[in-house]
Order: structure tokens, then C-alpha cells, then sequence
């Protein structure tokens, strides 16, 4: 495994975007921009809907079709910045 450096910015820029998107690591988050960098121009984004994650879109459809619990952007926004919070407060000190 190889090691990159980032300066103490650009990492805490990187753990804030990491940790906004769900990322469980700073390591994971740069790992896929540069993946994506690599493949870009992404026009076709064939290889991200697997059948398994078209399943699961299908069974979240079925579920909100069929009346469950759906979230507003703002409930959403709440969790992340919830959970956000809770790491930082973990990871930095």
C-alpha cells in the first residue's frame, strides 16, 4: 500500500468531505476521487448500477410506493450534520 501526503488543509478538507458523504475514512474518500478522476470522462455510468444495487433502489421504490417513511432534505441534512458532528468530536481533540 502506498502513502500519500496532503497538507494539514487539505486533509481537513478531505475528512469534512469524506465524512459528509458517508465515507468511513479520509483514506476511502481520496482513494475514490482519484478513481473517478481516472476514469473520467464518466458519460456512462453503467458500471455503478449493478444488479444488486438496482434491487435495492427497486425495494426502496416499492417501500415509499407503498407508503413508508420518506425524509425531507432538511431531516436529512440534520442526520449527516448529527453525524458529522459526532465524528469530528471522536476524531479530532
Amino acid at each position: 500500500m502506498h502513502e500519500v501526503q496532503l497538507t494539514e488543509q487539505l486533509y481537513k478538507e478531505a475528512r469534512r468531505r469524506a465524512t459528509q458523504a458517508g465515507f468511513s475514512s479520509v483514506d476511502e474518500y481520496v482513494a475514490d476521487v482519484v478513481n473517478q478522476d481516472l476514469h473520467e470522462p464518466v458519460d456512462d455510468f453503467d458500471y455503478v448500477f449493478t444488479p444488486e444495487r438496482i434491487a435495492h433502489l427497486d425495494r426502496i421504490s416499492a417501500e415509499i410506493k407503498s407508503g413508508a417513511k420518506t425524509f425531507t432534505m432538511a431531516e436529512v441534512k440534520e442526520h449527516f450534520e448529527k453525524k458529522r458532528e459526532a465524528w469530528l468530536k471522536k476524531h479530532t481533540s
